[in-house]
């Protein structure tokens, strides 16, 4: 735990004159598991892509495990908030998991060592019997998982997932948790989330982005930190195993 996979010091960056993000500092450490949080329009999506390598600060520095990140990015597995596809288009489960793989072959094209990886990283989100299927027949709990399977594909060692619970009914989603509970074991999980409700009961740390970023343990969150970071005229809205027949309550 000396050395941080994801390094990043007084970075600022900026869209046009206006400020996104002011003196970031940040460590993420092999092994976290931490969900990045904030406003629309906070830089959420920004540090997102920063960490990608495919903006550049304006002033100071990330670090991926000592490089720019451009250099590792093949070390890092990206799962979107939606998969854009045509739905008629005839692509099964098993090919979109195999696109994990490009950049890995000189050729150009999937090798066996690239399709047992693929076959692999399908068993891995238990989805392996479904290799065949089209993509655009399967539920989006299910398409969520295939994404993560393709991500996994590439084999990296970072893990950075954009509102993956958007679409989700509540099984899917407690599948999918349990899921990046496995995953967490040998790689980093970062989330970006505007539920905040999920964050203490998976991951290990709070991101906090609004312009600047804070870095919290979720033992730490607060209707304070919360209306710190969102605004005032937030409320904190409490789920308890069963609503009353009034519904709900604030708190």
């Amino acid at each position: 735990m000396n050395h941080a996979a994801i390094q990043i010091r007084d970075l600022c960056y900026s869209y046009d004159d206006i400020s996104v993000l002011t003196d970031v500092h940040l460590d993420i450490f092999p092994e976290d598991s931490a969900t990045i949080v904030g406003p629309n329009g906070g830089g959420k999506t920004t540090l997102v892509k920063l960490i990608l390598g495919l903006v550049s600060p304006d002033k100071g520095t990330v670090r991926v495990y000592g490089n720019p990140p451009e250099q590792e990015r093949i070390r890092i597995g990206y799962v979107p908030q939606y998969a854009r596809y045509d739905a008629q288009f005839p692509i099964s489960v098993f090919e979109v998991v195999c696109m994990g793989r490009l950049g890995n072959s000189l050729s150009g094209r999937y090798t066996a060592h690239d399709k047992e990886l693929a076959l692999a990283s399908l068993d891995a989100v238990n989805l392996a019997d479904l290799s065949q299927r089209p993509f655009a027949a399967l539920s989006g709990g299910q398409r969520q998982r295939v994404l993560i399977a393709r991500a996994l594909a590439a084999q990296g060692d970072i893990l950075i997932l954009d509102e993956p619970t958007a679409s989700l009914d509540q099984q899917a989603e407690q599948q999918l948790f349990t899921l990046l509970s496995e995953l967490n074991k040998k790689m980093i999980i970062l989330m970006v989330t505007h539920e905040i409700g999920v964050s203490p009961t998976f991951f290990q740390r709070i991101i906090c982005v609004n312009n600047r970023v804070h870095l919290h343990p979720t033992s730490e969150l607060t209707g304070a930190l919360l209306r710190d970071m969102y605004g005032s005229d937030l409320r904190m809205i409490r789920h308890d195993h069963r609503c009353s027949t009034e519904g709900h309550k604030y708190d």
